[in-house]
């Protein structure tokens, strides 16, 4: 999840806010027989089904001998980031624009994705370890990442605050959070900018930003609802999707920054770095990355020019 990330049976903030009689669709791997699924949430296909079209042979060319022989591309995400990837209606299933998109690829490379649970501050690691052949969930391609792992990126999100929609705190910017209570994933770069951010209030003589650091998106959404923090901080698309599914409950505030590009993680080493760019780039080409992306509404997202190892910052 900047990441920079969101994740059911009735999706994210359905589960986060269960307790107030919210549904909605969102992030988590719980199901809450009280939520009714919402509406708006597009079905999606099986995590393993084949999809992005016919295999492209270019692309195929590329995949390293172990891969084809295997078949299956073994990738890592924490479903509990909706839109992104997130636990579908029946409670097993995950879904949203990283396994369609990772089904794409693994489509163009000849083979088929298997997406498999983790927390999020797992999946470098398990990728170092080379448990998983990749990572797909809201990664941040940033410099200090690229030391244990490589990104092909596919994507550009930045950082949004939300609040309670009742009573939240008027948040303009990271330097507003200085004397707040901060509800943020473990692993992301949200935990890190809010951490800064107090260091930073604390040198300008000003109260310190107290950083309630949670496993997963849904921990920090309900410390939200429930009155234990006072704002919330996550990649722009997710803060969108968790505001719209939250019955009126958050708002967004202040304004979005630090957009920079999401990458799929790669072992480094695996060969599978030049194969991966080569089929993100197929897909743009086919049309299957822009539908993925106008499935989930996050096509503002969409980039044009997909790198290997292109942080910014």
């Amino acid at each position: 999840m900047t990441k920079t990330p969101t994740r059911l049976a009735a999706p994210l903030v359905v589960l986060a806010l269960a307790g107030l009689g919210v549904t909605g669709c969102g992030s988590s791997n719980k199901t809450n027989a009280s939520t009714t699924p919402a509406a708006a949430a597009p079905q999606s296909t099986a995590t393993s089904a084949p999809a992005g079209g016919a295999a492209d042979p270019a692309v195929e060319a590329l995949v390293p001998a172990a891969a084809r022989s295997r078949g299956t591309l073994a990738i890592a995400t924490d479903p509990t980031y909706a839109p992104s990837e997130f636990v579908d209606r029946d409670g097993k299933t995950i879904v949203g624009m990283d396994v369609d998109l990772g089904n794409a690829i693994a489509a163009k490379m000849g083979l088929r994705a298997d997406f498999q649970k983790s927390t999020f501050d797992a999946i470098i690691p398990g990728l170092a370890a080379k448990r998983y052949d990749l990572g797909m969930s809201s990664f941040t391609d940033t410099r200090e990442r690229q030391r244990t792992v490589d990104f092909v990126t596919y994507f550009t999100a930045g950082t949004s605050f939300y609040v309670r929609a009742s009573g939240g705190p008027d948040i303009t910017g990271l330097g507003s959070l200085c004397g707040r209570r901060v509800a943020v994933e473990k692993g992301t770069t949200q935990a890190d900018d809010s951490a800064a951010q107090g260091r930073r209030c604390v040198t300008a003589g000003r109260p310190n930003v107290t950083v309630l650091v949670f496993p997963d998106q849904n921990g920090a959404n309900l410390a939200l609802s429930s009155g234990r923090a006072d704002v919330g901080m996550v990649d722009s698309p997710v803060a969108a999707y968790i505001v719209r599914q939250s019955g009126g409950q958050f708002r967004l505030a202040g304004t979005t920054y630090g957009t920079a590009p999401y990458g799929v993680a790669i072992p480094k080493g695996s060969g599978l770095d030049r194969p991966v760019l080569a089929a993100v780039r197929a897909a743009i080409a086919d049309g299957s990355y822009r539908q993925a992306l106008e499935k989930w509404g996050v096509q503002a997202g969409a980039i044009s020019d997909p790198r290997l190892n292109g942080a910014t910052s």
